[in-house]
């Protein structure tokens, strides 16, 4: 069985990104999570991974590191789970959208850091500079062209949901969602079909629910396949 390592799902927006894959594929896998920020953090991680952090998929013997080699590790492995699209250049085009978001939106990550609060926890405030502004236009202009371009089979970016998808819950849903960030159009339209995606719903409801916890845990988990 496949084994995922990942930190805090308050916040850990890189540890999200490949559960949320692997989650929609339905495919169980075993979670392993390490409590950041602890004093026995860097053990844990050092234990475990090769990279010192997190996530890491384990598949036997091998360890896979950072969160895009995962996905595209989990690509190859489950083809009949389609996490790429099918069509070339709509594939090379959510490659691209996943490496940008991978690499850059510096001032995004900076001024809006990625949480996710129970309801009953107020959010604080918090008021993104210029850069970090244009930082949202880009991504919510490539939410509302990718939607146009690709879209029409279905809700998310490329029609199904896959990697990309996944790539772009965690500002969805732990930065623009959280802080309230206006959005209008496809954009808003988007966020609101990947806000309700079971794979994205069972991230959240664990902190919405206050079960996330600050030891680390495993457990089995099976998410339905979303249609």
């Amino acid at each position: 069985m496949l084994k995922l390592i990942i930190g805090n799902k308050r916040y850990s927006s890189w540890s999200m990104r490949p559960w949320v894959a692997l989650t929609s594929t339905g495919v169980a896998f075993e979670e392993e999570l390490i409590p950041l920020d602890q004093p026995g953090t860097a053990a844990e991680l050092a234990r475990r991974s090769p990279a010192g952090r997190v996530p890491v998929l384990v598949d036997g013997s091998l360890s896979i590191w950072d969160s895009l080699a995962i996905c595209e590790y989990l690509h190859e492995k489950l083809p009949d789970a389609h996490l790429w699209p099918t069509d070339q250049a709509a594939r090379a085009i959510a490659r691209s959208v996943c490496a940008e978001m991978h690499s850059g939106f510096q001032a995004l990550r900076n001024d809006l850091s990625c949480r996710i609060y129970p309801p009953s926890v107020p959010v604080p405030k918090a008021v993104p500079s210029e850069a970090a502004q244009k930082d949202i236009a880009r991504i919510t202009t490539l939410f509302a062209e990718l939607r146009h371009k690709f879209g029409q089979s279905g809700p998310y970016l490329f029609g199904r949901f896959g990697i990309a998808d996944a790539f772009y819950a965690p500002v969805a849903i732990g930065r623009f969602l959280t802080y309230d960030v206006p959005l209008a159009g496809a954009a808003k339209e988007y966020v609101a079909a990947l806000a309700e995606h079971p794979a994205v719903r069972s991230w959240v409801v664990v902190v919405e629910a206050r079960r996330e916890g600050y030891e680390a845990h495993r457990e089995t988990l099976r998410a339905p396949l979303h249609e």
